[in-house]
């Protein structure tokens, strides 16, 4: 079984490769759950956006529903890390898109729990002024 992260280091579901330990095999129906991308006939998509892959070496990264994700991940020009057992895989976003984050000066939207167990947004406190204390025990 192999762990993958988003990449937002979140860990997602489970999935199976059967493949070389060095490479992330997966199918279309996962890929699209785990990452938003789709395979589709122009290419992979991501709602407006589709990059295109070569039909004629379609057989190094599709085998049927199986997508070599790994190879499709780094021909998009996104970083692909995973541990030397080949468990857990990280699939990273683009240096475009972190660059375009940090100029926007816009922190991510996340949720997490108070003391009290109820949940907060970042989004639900946007143009109100915000101090974040985090505390970690390692």
């Amino acid at each position: 079984m192999i762990q993958l992260l988003s990449a937002d280091n979140e860990l997602t579901a489970p999935v199976t490769s059967g493949r070389p330990k060095n490479e992330l095999w997966i199918n279309r129906e996962t890929l699209d759950e785990l990452t938003g991308w789709q395979l589709k006939p122009e290419g992979l998509c991501k709602g407006d956006v589709c990059a295109p892959l070569d039909a004629a070496g379609s057989e190094e990264w599709l085998d049927g529903d199986l997508v070599h994700a790994s190879r499709v991940w780094e021909r998009l020009g996104r970083p692909v890390l995973h541990d030397a057992d080949a468990t857990t895989w990280m699939l990273g976003e683009a240096a475009a898109d972190r660059s375009r984050g940090l100029e926007s000066l816009e922190a991510p939207d996340f949720t997490l729990p108070d003391i009290e167990g109820k949940l907060h947004s970042l989004s639900d406190f946007r143009g109100k002024k915000v101090f974040l204390a985090t505390w970690a025990s390692w």
